[in-house]
């Protein structure tokens, strides 16, 4: 059963970056066809979407957070990563890592989070 798990430092401080990890364990992703999203929520707040790589490393970003994100990694269908830069306390949330088979339309696997905190 493929599992899904987020790391990540926990507390940043404003102005810097956060890089967070998602890694896969339990068994591998069954296709080749395959999307990794990355997946917000701040307290008293809806889910909010972060953004997706797909299989072939193309990558799509929430316009309001396109400046300040990266995402990278999947190819090896093993890990990938999520660094946001320039924080503010805006930023905090749980940060949930997904991935997709065959259509970016559902999650197939989701990992349980990793708490982001933005404070001095």
């Amino acid at each position: 059963q493929v599992q899904l798990r987020e790391s990540g430092p926990g507390l940043v401080r404003p102005s810097q970056a956060v890089s967070l990890t998602c890694t896969v364990s339990g068994g591998s992703i069954p296709t080749n066809f395959y999307y990794w999203t990355w997946i917000r929520q701040s307290p008293g707040k809806g889910l909010e979407w972060v953004g997706t790589r797909t299989y072939a490393g193309a990558t799509y970003y929430n316009p309001s957070l396109a400046s300040r994100t990266s995402i990278s990694g999947g190819r090896s269908k093993i890990q990938f990563d999520l660094q946001l830069t320039s924080v503010t306390p805006e930023d905090t949330a749980v940060y949930y890592c997904a991935i997709s088979l065959g259509s970016a339309n559902s999650f197939d696997y989701w990992g349980q989070g990793t708490q982001v905190t933005v404070s001095s």
